[in-house]
């Protein structure tokens, strides 16, 4: 604030010391001087978004007066006290009067108390005086100042016009051809001034007043009824009034304001066009990605190998370790750049802005929820076909193993069955035949369990769609051809035996005990190196343990088995025993079966030295499941950490979002100092991706230990992440809000108390219920009507331009602070305008070129050239399309 000198000081403060004398004598002047300085001080509140309505009244906690000197002398002061009690008050009163009297103002007997009590001839001294230093003081004119230099102005700029003579700040205006002819003098098309007449001072004084409050935002100070119904008007009344009119007319230095506002207009614009084009590059880019990525997760062709399939599970590792992670940072900085973009945009006025069809951040957000969905898709894919061809190998090699043993048996069956042996055998020799034959039958059903089971191996193979499906149906049906070409063969010879029996006699029942107790067991044996020798696959502890336990009470039917065999062999040395007794001639071995005991032993001894490679088996795949099982529990240790450790940091950053404990700047500091700490617990993200890819690469597929997959640590981190980016570019939208809009802490902390009242699920946003009850909290006339649903809906655009349906917090301060803030607003581009443009109704090219820098009046220029008319001044622009030019078809 500039200096001034001490005795001019003492000029134009020396009417104070007749204050309460004049206020005595004629009363009509203090109820001039309450309409006049109440309208002052609500010119200059209303910046700020108050206003007082009695002078005495509502300066008494000093918080408005506070207020008024910060607006009006564009400088902050001491923070006010909040409470309501008397000290409070003075202690307000007092830090406002000690600002005044720091721009060296002497106050004549105007103290706190008499303010805080309403006294309202030191309430309107003060205001005197406050009018005075800041609106008449720096007022010069020809080596004149203060006011005499706002005399001298006026006498000035009213000297051509008739009737009109003003040697004071009284009897001079009482007629209101003053007021008139300094509108005309500046702005001749608003009044008619050669149809006024002296003698109508009601009809001059109205006419002059209504014009300066509808086109010069000077606001109406006086009725016209005051001053003519009034012998002498008040002077201070009509000196803060006339003040007025100077301030709104002298305008030689706001040019260069208005240019400045210009420039910064179109540097915004700039700025915000490119932030636009690197938005829907950065959106074409990540959409380009997806799109290109998804039929890769969504092809399901089948391989036909395992190795080939576990390529494939690597691959999807890498694409989930290393291409995904960069567009998931991508993705959430073109959400951070669009949410600034749109706040850039609201504080510069300017429509919301809309990216192109299909770029949408809802559109990047489906596209986005689309791969997420493919990702799991595959993922599930490529575990089941793993499975899958584990079960096949299984299945193909139970296939081979049982074929390869039915083979065996039935080789030569079918030539036994033809042979013609019977027909010149002897009666002893058939009889033996037939009996050979039926232990051959009851072989053959043994066997049919086999060739079923074969058949249904192979069926399952073919359901399961295995890759040599050929060849496995060509070899099961050679098998079931040859077993009904047995199964025929069979009945032809016992029907030509039957033909015969009557030659049989009785054959030795000690060979037919062998052979009937000989048969099974060799059965059973077979089964058992069968079943010793079946792989097996298990992914439990406990199924190796039923595997155990199963092997476990075979090896315990080993002595009866034992005893069976030695009684077999009984059988057969009993025989021999009788041949060489008996001196039996014997043609050859067993007639009622193949099965000797060396076979026999033989058979027994491999069972005995399967058993043994079984139990190592067992033991190795029980280790295996050991260390399975320690995986498991490593993983679930970790993992039942991580995932509340998320969960909780999720609910930290909802409840920052939302308290208010202390400024935007420490809510920022806290914010950034979690996403430190979040990061930070990266390595362990990191090391529990090791553990499960220890799980994924031993085949492990559940996990009794824990209840959070990988996926959802996954998913759940990426959301953290998001989150916390999230939040922190919206309190940095709220700080840049709120600097541009001059809001205090105060002020954003009853926003945040409005907002979190009716908030009630605590989401961190309003539904359109929620943010009407607030609005009407707040003092908005919002009825139920028809007109007021109509406002609703204009606010919502506002505060919702994408539609969906919920209002966030920076898009309530948006509003609130677009209510409430004095910003570069139409009305001062369109005062701009004028001053830039002076008495013409437009603006001529060379002019912006003089007024602006050269790179801003180009961009300027060229943004006008479509706008010219053909009926516009060549080289000019109207307003219209001046405001077209900087704001688009926005309603200004």
């Amino acid at each position: 604030m500039d200096h001034y000198d001490s005795q001019q000081t003492n000029d134009y403060m020396q009417p104070e010391e007749d204050w309460d004398r004049d206020l005595l004598l004629d009363p009509a002047w203090e109820k001039q001087q309450r309409k006049t300085f109440t309208a002052w001080c609500n010119s200059h509140l209303r910046k700020a978004g108050t206003q007082i309505e009695n002078i005495e009244e509502d300066f008494r906690d000093g918080l408005k007066l506070m207020l008024l000197l910060e607006v009006i002398s564009g400088e902050r002061l001491a923070k006010p006290e909040r409470g309501k009690m008397r000290v409070h008050k003075i202690s307000n009163v007092n830090k406002a009067l000690d600002f005044i009297a720091s721009k060296g103002v002497k106050l004549v007997s105007i103290g706190a108390e008499e303010i805080v009590d309403g006294n309202v001839k030191m309430t309107l001294g003060m205001i005197w005086t406050i009018i005075l230093r800041f609106a008449i003081q720096d007022i010069s004119v020809e080596e004149t100042s203060a006011k005499e230099g706002l005399l001298l102005w006026c006498q000035r700029k009213t000297a051509p016009y008739k009737n009109v003579n003003i040697q004071n700040f009284h009897i001079s205006w009482k007629d209101g051809l003053g007021f008139c002819a300094l509108i005309h003098r500046h702005r001749p098309e608003l009044i008619d001034y050669g149809k006024l007449r002296k003698d109508d001072p009601l009809t001059n004084l109205n006419t002059a007043f209504d014009v300066a409050e509808k086109y010069l935002d000077i606001p109406k100070m006086l009725d016209a009824e005051d001053i003519v119904g009034t012998a002498r008007p008040d002077e201070k009344a009509i000196m803060t009034y006339v003040s007025s009119f100077y301030h709104a007319f002298s305008g030689a230095q706001k040019a260069e304001t208005a240019a400045n506002r210009i420039c910064k207009v179109l540097a915004v614009n700039q700025e915000n066009e490119q932030l636009m084009e690197d938005y829907e590059k950065l959106a074409s880019d990540l959409l380009e990605w997806i799109r290109r990525t998804i039929p890769w997760l969504e092809n399901r062709a089948p391989e036909n190998t395992m190795h080939a399939m576990q390529q494939k599970l690597e691959d999807f590792r890498d694409y989930r370790r290393l291409h995904k992670p960069p567009k998931v940072q991508e993705k959430c900085q073109l959400e951070i750049n669009f949410n600034t973009l749109q706040t850039k945009l609201r504080l510069s006025n300017r429509p919301a802005f809309m990216p192109s069809e299909g770029r949408m951040v809802s559109d990047i957000n489906n596209a986005w929820g689309c791969l997420e969905q493919a990702e799991k898709g595959y993922e599930e894919w490529l575990l089941n076909e793993i499975r899958r061809l584990e079960r096949l190998d299984h299945l193909a090699e139970k296939f081979r193993q049982k074929a390869s043993i039915h083979e065996a048996w039935t080789d030569g069956k079918e030539a036994m069955l033809q042979q013609k042996d019977f027909e010149t055998a002897t009666l002893s020799e058939i009889k033996a035949l037939l009996k050979k034959h039926e232990a051959f039958e009851s072989d053959l059903a043994a066997h049919q369990d086999r060739v079923e089971q074969i058949a249904a191996i192979a069926q399952e193979l073919n359901e399961l769609d295995y890759y040599d499906s050929p060849s496995v149906n060509a070899r099961c049906q050679k098998i079931c051809d040859q077993w009904d070409n047995l199964g025929a063969l069979t009945q032809k010879r016992r029907e030509a035996l039957e033909r015969t029996e009557k030659l049989l006699e009785t054959i030795d029942q000690l060979y037919l005990e062998y052979a009937k107790r000989a048969a099974p067991f060799n059965n059973w044996m077979e089964g058992a190196m069968e079943d010793l020798q079946d792989t097996f696959i298990v992914h439990t502890i406990e199924e190796i343990q039923g595997l155990t336990t199963a092997h476990e009470q075979f090896k315990a039917t080993l002595p009866d088995a034992d005893k069976e065999r030695l009684a077999i062999l009984g059988i057969h040395n009993e025989v021999s025993k009788i041949v060489q007794t008996y001196h039996v001639n014997m043609a050859g071995t067993n007639p009622y079966t193949t099965i000797t005991p060396q076979e026999i032993n033989g058979k027994w001894d491999h069972v005995r030295q399967l058993v043994p490679r079984r139990d190592q088996a067992l033991t190795e795949e029980h280790a295996r499941q050991q260390h399975n099982e320690r995986l498991r529990k490593q993983f679930a240790a970790q993992a039942n950490v991580i995932g509340p450790w998320i969960q909780t940091k999720m609910e930290e950053i909802g409840r920052i979002s939302i308290e208010m404990h202390g400024t935007l700047e420490d809510q920022l500091s806290h914010l950034r100092q979690y996403e430190k700490s979040i990061v930070n617990y990266k390595p362990k993200i990191d090391q529990l991706e090791g553990d499960h890819q220890l799980i994924q690469e031993a085949l492990i597929f559940d996990n009794k230990h824990t209840n959070y997959t990988m996926e959802h640590i996954r998913v759940g981190w990426e959301q953290l992440l998001t989150t916390i980016a999230r939040t922190i570019n919206e309190v940095e939208n709220q700080i840049l809000t709120r600097d541009a809009k001059g809001i205090s802490q105060e002020q954003m902390n009853e926003f945040r108390a409005s907002f979190n009242h009716f908030d009630r699920d605590h989401s961190g946003t309003l539904g359109p219920e929620e943010f009407k009850a607030c609005l009407i909290s707040l003092g908005y006339d919002i009825g139920n009507d028809p007109q007021g649903e109509a406002e609703f809906a204009r606010i919502m655009s506002i505060v919702d331009p994408n539609r969906l349906g919920v209002v966030t917090f920076q898009a309530f301060i948006d509003f609130m602070s677009r209510e409430t803030a004095d910003t570069d607003t139409a009305d001062q581009v369109m005062a701009s305008f004028k001053i830039l443009a002076g008495d013409k109704n437009y603006i001529t090219v060379d002019e912006l070129r003089r007024e602006l820098p050269p790179d801003q009046a180009e961009y300027c220029i060229a943004r006008m050239a479509p706008y010219t008319g053909p009926d516009a001044v060549p080289g000019a622009l109207d307003y219209m399309s001046f405001s077209t030019a900087l704001y688009g078809e926005s309603d200004l």
